[in-house]
């Protein structure tokens, strides 16, 4: 393919160029994988890459975490925002890296810590211009605060970890030696931190070489005009999908358990209206915002949102920012669903996104009666354990954290299946032979629930059960959800059966409640069983 001078878009190059762009985060991802040091990333792959336009439009995305993809634009233009000069020039450089995790920033939580790489080509008398940025946003097992894993119940945001507005971790490719000193100053675990974060920019660096690659081939008219077109053509879809639906108004509301202070339920109300090809997706009679870390931020509320209908337009469709463009988003300020600054959101991304994600799939069922699953597990079951580990001479502080897999909702087609990760965690099981290696910890049990997902024609699929044995002392936390009711049924199906939480201590086992943390001693089995998915059509 030559550089050529674009006059309209080539369906075949069109579609060629659909690959080669997303070919980038995909190839991104995989050197964050293979360099990263924790089992959280290397093994979960908690983490996602895409590209952006020097506008910071998402120009495409890899398959990774729904939660991550959707907020991401929005600590992108944060980024770049924030290095703008009064002109509307970039104040970056060739090799810059700016990081941040600011929730309200466009950030998921804390420990979502977001690198982002401008990518700049020669311009106009060789002086190079800003032609787009390459972004990862990685999990990191501790970022500080007040309990190991950066997600207590907290009642403010400082309490939750360290907070990165934008600056450059990187000028012009020499690391910024005081920002990343002081960053692992404030972390439990500074060489996994570190590792993680060397990791997080080598995959940058590859991003931008591939970027620019890509100009050097096919010129840079032909990127950005092919780029737009892509845009344009998954809006086209967006839309299309939304005439296909029958225009109306929907309404559904879901709960949360609590927030882990205050006694729930937290209800979340959804009013999707459709009409013609725009859909307006309104939160307005949701609950206030809590006192405990189940706020949401907007950009979690947008990502959840752009994940349902992203779901709906197909796998062939390009992932870039035209899939938002016909769909309209009210959240407002100071409610669960767009928190005020300084609220604690450690939960609102892991567990709040899950039921924003329900509410709306409930609303779309009764539009789409035949196309819309039942309710999966419908929260992470956030584990958190952290201490110091007695194997090493001294000890050393060590992290785990981990998001476990449950039941998936029965649909049309064939039950829901089991013990999978849904909706806003893509991420994978972590070996027991990987958890066993790094931490001071026994797996003891891990099954799955039988007869956990709901009855129905199509029952939905079985949770989890894990146990773990604690072979040092250590602090826990949990963030867990669908402990009180579990997850609905559609078209006449069953609910599936809540998740439990449990400690076993001198042969006695007593229950855990789902949010909260607790002091773990040598010789202690915590035990976390997952919701079974809903079941979906009346039992034959």
């Amino acid at each position: 393919m030559n550089q050529i001078e674009p006059a309209q878009a080539d369906p075949v190059r069109l579609e060629i160029f659909k690959h080669l762009f997303a070919a980038i985060p995909e190839e991104m991802g995989a050197v964050l994988r293979r360099a990263s040091f924790s089992p959280n990333i290397k093994e979960r792959l908690d983490f996602s890459c895409a590209l952006f336009d020097s506008q910071a439009r998402m120009v495409a995305q890899a398959a990774h975490i729904p939660v991550h993809l959707g907020a991401m634009p929005i600590s992108v233009r944060s980024a770049r925002d924030a290095f703008m000069t009064s002109s509307g020039e970039p104040d970056l450089l060739p090799g810059d890296v700016i990081i941040l995790n600011d929730p309200y920033l466009g950030g998921s939580h804390l420990p979502d810590i977001t690198l982002v790489s401008p990518v700049f080509i020669p311009g106009e008398s060789e002086t190079p211009r800003l032609f787009g940025f390459a972004a990862s946003r990685a999990h990191h097992a501790d970022v500080g605060g007040m309990k190991p894993g950066s997600m207590p119940i907290a009642t403010e945001l400082i309490q939750e970890g360290v907070v990165i507005p934008p600056i450059k971790i990187l000028r012009a490719g020499q690391i910024n030696r005081d920002a990343w000193d002081l960053l692992l100053a404030n972390v439990r675990t500074p060489e996994e931190r570190a590792g993680d974060l060397h990791a997080q920019l080598a995959a940058n660096r590859r991003g931008v070489a591939r970027y620019k690659e890509m100009v050097s081939r096919y010129g840079a008219r032909q990127l950005e005009f092919y780029s737009g077109e892509l845009m344009a053509y998954t809006e086209r879809l967006a839309r299309s999908l939304i005439r296909s639906l029958p225009e109306g108004r929907y309404e559904f509301e879901d709960f949360l358990d609590g927030d882990g202070i205050s006694a729930g339920p937290i209800p979340i109300r959804v009013t999707l209206t459709i009409e013609r090809d725009r859909a307006v997706v309104d939160f307005s009679r949701s609950a206030p915002q809590q006192r405990g870390s189940v706020n949401a931020v907007y950009a979690i509320t947008l990502s959840a949102v752009a994940y349902v209908f992203r779901s709906l337009l197909g796998l062939d469709v390009p992932n870039n920012a035209g899939a938002m463009v016909p769909i309209k988003v009210i959240a407002p300020l100071g409610s669960v669903v767009n928190a005020r600054r300084l609220a604690p959101v450690a939960g609102g991304n892991v567990e709040t996104s899950q039921r924003i994600t329900d509410v709306l799939l409930g609303a779309l069922a009764k539009a789409l009666p035949d196309r819309i699953p039942a309710a999966s597990q419908g929260t992470m079951n956030n584990t958190l354990i952290g201490g110091m580990d007695p194997r090493h001479d001294p000890p050393r502080p060590f992290t785990y954290y981990e998001t476990i897999a449950g039941g998936m909702g029965g649909h049309a087609s064939g039950e829901g299946m089991r013990a999978c990760h849904s909706h806003m965690t893509n991420t994978r099981n972590t070996p027991v032979e990987a958890l066993e290696y790094a931490y001071p910890i026994l797996v003891e049990r891990y099954e799955i629930r039988r007869g956990t997902g709901g009855a129905g024609r199509h029952r939905g699929g079985d949770g989890l059960r894990r146990d773990i044995r604690l072979l040092a002392e250590a602090e826990a936390s949990l963030i867990t959800d669908r402990r009180d009711r579990g997850p609905y049924g559609l078209q006449g199906g069953a609910p599936g059966a809540p998740g439990e939480n449990w400690v076993l201590r001198g042969g006695e086992w007593t229950t855990v409640s789902a949010k909260g943390s607790f002091d773990l001693q040598p010789g202690d089995v915590l035990s976390v069983r997952t919701p079974g998915g809903g079941g979906w059509g009346e039992p034959e």
